[in-house]
């Protein structure tokens, strides 16, 4: 179905013909006209789907830019996962002047959202917990509240956010529209559904319709051997950005360790690190200076990079849904994904337990190949570097501000050598060609960027 046929605005419609989005996908060709009509609905989608758009154009259709009061509130799973769930609301609504949109999320200072919240916002996007502390702090006004979004609602309720969303479900006005999306649909999400949901429309979009291409490849090793195993695996496939799965924090540090001796441009996630230590990690990993991410599955939570090509298991998950849930971060937008696991012989019946509840068989890798691989010298090493800027969005700064002060007449670079932007609330983020970083640093560091001078650090 065309977007033109779904009774969007133009602004709308200009930036999604702008994006080069010209047909809906299942899940918002069938979403969309419901939400558009206020009905409650219950969508069941994979990630990669497009259920984001699902719900943010219906939520920007309705919103009266003039009443600066929040509309619409969208709970997410995890702070990540609202920063880029705000940051394709932005992006669909930049064609509406004043647009507000909001994260209330935990990991940083309360007071800034507190602040931004009094000077109004039009949709906000949060963490459960911290929409209940604003919510307790009688800071968050509901009374204009049409709209409430819980995305990705299984994994919420997987966290022990079940109280939390209870709580602020209850606490917001009985006269709403009530959305879930969710990728399974089990007994605790029906039970949410029947408590705060009225006689919700029920979308259902099959995997086969929404899943990417994503081979599977399997790779048997002893458990000893597994480290090495994983290395030969990555210089045999060689991927840009490749995310590696463990069940424990304690392989995460050991795994992390052995790749950067083995030469691989690598990091370690885990769920003790700082929130601005994780922040750097994925800047880095989303820009590519890092191409391999090792993580667990509580840490990995909200993970979402574009054009990720692969998800490497190092240890199976013990269930099936965590292996759909990890290897639907590879293969998105029409691309090819692979998902490659490394399979003990304690392994086997994780792998038969998945392989029934897919459908499918796990390919058997070619071992002689990964013994032919040739270890070449900086294979895996990445050719950027990021650079730190204390500044970001509510600076006023953009993108193009910081292209200007590197490819300008004070920086002098080639376009080539600037990679990824990344901006967010008061800090920024880019990527610059390794080979040149050194030099760079200097120049914004002396230099300025629209006229001011900001601090500029070297992303370890």
């Amino acid at each position: 179905m065309d977007f033109a046929a779904l009774s969007l605005s133009p602004p709308l419609l200009q930036v999604l013909g702008e994006l080069g989005f010209q047909t809906a996908t299942p899940i918002q060709a069938q979403s969309i006209p419901v939400l558009l009509q206020g009905k409650d609905l219950v969508g069941q989608a994979r990630t990669g789907s497009g259920k984001t758009a699902a719900f943010a154009l219906p939520l920007l259709l309705k919103v009266q830019l003039q009443d600066r009061r929040v509309q619409s509130l969208v709970l997410c799973p995890t702070r990540e996962l609202c920063a880029q769930v705000a940051g394709e609301i932005r992006k669909l609504g930049r064609r509406m002047p004043g647009l507000q949109v909001l994260v209330l999320a935990g990991g940083q200072p309360i007071r800034p959202q507190l602040e931004a919240l009094e000077k109004g916002a039009h949709i906000a996007v949060g963490t459960p917990g911290r929409v209940m502390d604003v919510l307790g702090r009688d800071a968050l006004d509901t009374r204009r509240l049409a709209t409430v979004v819980l995305d990705e609602a299984d994994r919420m309720l997987d966290m022990g956010f079940r109280e939390d969303m209870e709580h602020i479900l209850g606490a917001l006005p009985p006269r709403r529209q009530t959305v879930l999306f969710s990728a399974t649909f089990p007994p605790d999400i029906a039970a949410l559904s029947r408590t705060f949901q009225k006689d919700p429309v029920r979308v259902t979009v099959e995997d086969t319709e929404a899943a990417p291409p994503i081979r599977q490849v399997r790779y048997d090793a002893a458990p000893e051997d597994k480290p090495a195993m994983l290395l030969k695996v990555l210089r045999h496939h060689l991927p840009a950005s490749a995310i590696v799965f463990c069940n424990h924090k304690a392989t995460v540090q050991e795994l992390t360790k052995s790749l950067t001796d083995g030469g691989v441009s690598v990091d370690g996630l885990q769920g003790d690190l700082e929130q601005f230590e994780r922040d750097r990690v994925m800047a880095k990993f989303r820009n590519l200076s890092t191409r391999v991410l090792v993580a667990t599955d509580v840490a990995g939570r909200g993970i979402d990079v574009e054009a990720l090509d692969a998800v490497i298991n190092f240890d199976m998950p013990f269930q099936p849904e965590p292996y759909v849930h990890r290897i639907g971060r590879t293969g998105r937008a029409g691309r090819t994904g692979l998902a490659i696991s490394l399979v003990t012989p304690r392994d086997e019946r994780k792998v038969e337990e998945i392989e029934q509840a897919l459908g499918v068989k796990l390919e058997a890798g070619d071992a002689a190949a990964l013994e032919a691989t040739v270890a070449k010298a900086g294979a895996l090493g990445s050719e950027w570097e990021t650079l730190y800027i204390s500044a970001g969005r509510k600076d006023k700064m953009r993108p193009g501000d910081i292209l200007g002060a590197l490819t300008g007449e004070a920086g002098g670079f080639a376009a080539t050598d600037v990679g990824k932007i990344e901006i967010q609330d008061h800090i920024s983020y880019v990527a610059v060609a390794r080979r040149v970083v050194r030099v760079a640093f200097q120049r914004l560091s002396e230099g300025r960027i629209k006229g001011r001078k900001h601090k500029i650090e070297r992303v370890r």
